[in-house]
């Protein structure tokens, strides 16, 4: 929910593997500009998450606070499942940045929280994701009737230069002025990221990661850095 929700920063609850016994994750990053599927959320930003997981099943919280003031305020809690290179969840995203911003307000036309089911496959050389909302804060089409809007991603990871890359294509598949204002099909997100660890001790390594979006449908660029803390 994640710098990039690459689905991951977002989209970004930290990962777990499958384990017998319950397992927890806590992490924080912390990026010089918050760019979510090519879109600018806000400047600097600090993006704890935490999760829990058990075998195949996972639970996790993210969110994102801005340093300055009139940025961007998230929390997102997902529910995940993933066996093999296949995986399903729904994520509740809640933003402070409507004009009823209420965390329990669940009211319809009002409320602060977007539901978004997602669906996708890992092949190893290249992962895809489909993103759906399907209830609260939506965009709308053409027609001011909600969008149920969509985003497709395609993702491959690679190594080179003594780090770990990924290239990211994403895009809306019909109308909705949730992800642009294109009157279609439109790619709002073309990422390559690059992530290593810096040694700072003998006994710890410091995650930094770098990456440059490009929106095509709204003519935009961003380059953005940070790093990551992790028990």
């Amino acid at each position: 929910m994640i710098l990039l929700a690459i689905a991951a920063f977002a989209t970004v609850t930290p990962r777990i593997a499958a384990q017998d016994k319950v397992e927890t994750s806590i992490a924080a990053d912390f990026v010089s500009g918050y760019i979510w599927r090519g879109q600018d959320l806000g400047n600097v930003s600090i993006q704890p998450g935490a999760g829990i997981a058990y075998k195949d099943f996972s639970l996790g919280a993210w969110g994102s606070v801005g340093i300055d003031k009139e940025d961007t305020k998230e929390l997102d809690i997902t529910a995940a499942y993933k066996t093999g290179g296949f995986n399903v969840g729904i994520t509740d995203y809640w933003f402070n940045n409507t004009a009823d911003a209420r965390y329990f307000m669940y009211k319809s036309h009002r409320t602060a929280h977007v539901f978004e089911a997602n669906v996708g496959y890992d092949f190893g050389v290249v992962s895809l994701q489909w993103y759906t909302n399907f209830a609260g804060n939506d965009g709308r089409n053409k027609d001011g009737d909600r969008a149920y809007s969509s985003y497709v991603e395609a993702s491959a990871p690679f190594k080179l230069g003594g780090a770990d890359w990924t290239a990211t294509v994403g895009a809306i598949p019909y109308r909705t002025d949730f992800y642009s204002d294109a009157d279609g099909f439109a790619i709002t997100n073309v990422t390559l990221k690059a992530s290593k660890d810096i040694k700072v001790t003998r006994s710890f390594s410091l995650p930094i990661f770098a990456a440059v979006t490009a929106n095509p449908s709204d003519g935009k660029a961003y380059l953005a850095i940070g790093f990551t803390l992790q028990p």
